[in-house]
């Protein structure tokens, strides 16, 4: 697959910043391209509602930079910037959820992100993270370097949760979305037997038992809708 940026961070093939924005809501795609255009000038956009379209929208054009959400239908978006990133290597991806920093936007950088923000976070704050990461960057925000350097502490000094697999911690989010083994293995397109395997594990490393414990742990630390 063709590379999508220059060094600069621009794209090679086009005086237009070109941006993908990938959300499964239409309103806050909309909003997303007005407040960037008005800022940002020079700037023109794709659009993707699912983790299949963002593929499809990548393998289409090239792109400078991808504003990526993590809950989409389908596959999970951090499944998605996983992929991303091996394929697409130079194409910078900001991952801009409801999730709280706290929980998702080490994982996220982890995974090769440029940077993480929450949905609601000032426009300026979106403005600013995006002028950053198309200039080559990364944008760290003040709370999600604390939740960096906390990552670099000890096991005992994190929640039970940062230490799951990302197919394990998705495993987590769906059963305390209220989906059964089979509805698991669908969505994650494995069979119901790995799911045993992954859910089996998560009781482990949770220190739990029951699944009331896992839902409730979830709900906790707002790992679910």
């Amino acid at each position: 697959m063709a590379g999508q940026c220059g060094p600069d961070g621009k794209g090679a093939s086009s005086a237009l910043t070109r941006i993908l924005v990938a959300d499964d809501h239409a309103m806050v795609r909309r909003g997303l391209k007005e407040t960037l255009e008005e800022e940002l000038g020079h700037v023109t956009f794709g659009e993707a509602q699912d983790s299949q379209q963002v593929l499809e929208r990548l393998m289409q054009s090239n792109w400078d930079l991808l504003i990526l959400d993590i809950n989409m239908k389908g596959r999970s978006g951090l499944d998605l910037l996983g992929e991303v990133r091996q394929a697409w290597p130079q194409l910078p991806v900001l991952v801009l959820s409801m999730y709280p920093v706290a929980e998702f936007g080490v994982r996220a950088v982890r995974l090769g992100a440029a940077g993480y923000l929450n949905k609601q976070s000032a426009p300026e704050e979106l403005t600013a993270a995006v002028r950053r990461v198309l200039s080559g960057g990364r944008f760290i925000s003040a709370d999600l370097g604390e939740h960096l350097a906390g990552a670099l502490q000890g096991p005992e000094d994190q929640p039970l949760h940062t230490a799951l697999s990302n197919r394990e911690f998705q495993v987590l989010q769906l059963l305390a979305a209220g989906k059964n083994q089979r509805e698991i293995a669908d969505e994650l397109c494995i069979n119901a037997k790995t799911v045993g395997t992954y859910h089996t594990r998560l009781l482990d490393k949770m220190r739990m038992k029951t699944d009331a414990e896992l839902i409730r742990y979830a709900i906790q630390h707002q790992l679910v809708e």
